[in-house]
């Protein structure tokens, strides 16, 4: 497994980055190569994505979530082998750090070549940079959830 880390500084208060980050059906506005996401309940999200031209379908679930601090999930189907962790840190009332970590595996010769060139890595860097630009050009969450997921 190949670890990807990433943070970025957003001017946004806490609340409203955790709260735009529990959006998973928007992720396609910022993240490459994510078609769609559909979230079956509050644990379970269905992702499509296409990348080099493959395109591939797996499932997540939300192991823990605590509002204004992390979102931990990992799969639990399809051809994506990952687990990861985004953290909120408050720096003041209008700035948050969002940090990314995320254990991939890369699957299939093109995905190890690729993950052997960084490419993995650079698309982790573009999407939180995206993140922050959609955020502060929004201003604000398009939606919210702010319940609790305990691990287990």
């Amino acid at each position: 497994m190949s670890t990807v880390k990433e943070a970025v500084e957003v001017e946004v208060p806490v609340r409203t980055a955790y709260n735009q980050w529990t959006q998973f059906e928007e992720f396609p506005n910022f993240m490459e190569g994510v078609e769609e996401i559909t979230q079956i309940d509050d644990r379970h999200n269905h992702w499509i994505t296409k990348i080099g031209g493959t395109r591939r379908e797996f499932d997540t679930e939300i192991v823990d979530q605590f509002p204004d601090e992390r979102i931990t999930w990992r799969t639990t189907s399809g051809d994506i082998q990952q687990k990861g962790t985004v953290r909120f840190q408050r720096v003041d009332d209008t700035h948050t750090r969002v940090e990314l970590v995320m254990d991939v595996e890369p699957s299939g010769v093109a995905e190890k070549a690729a993950d052997m060139l960084g490419t993995i890595d650079r698309r982790v860097k573009g999407d939180m940079r995206r993140f922050k630009d959609f955020i502060e050009q929004q201003g604000d969450e398009s939606g919210a959830w702010r319940g609790r997921i305990t691990p287990g």
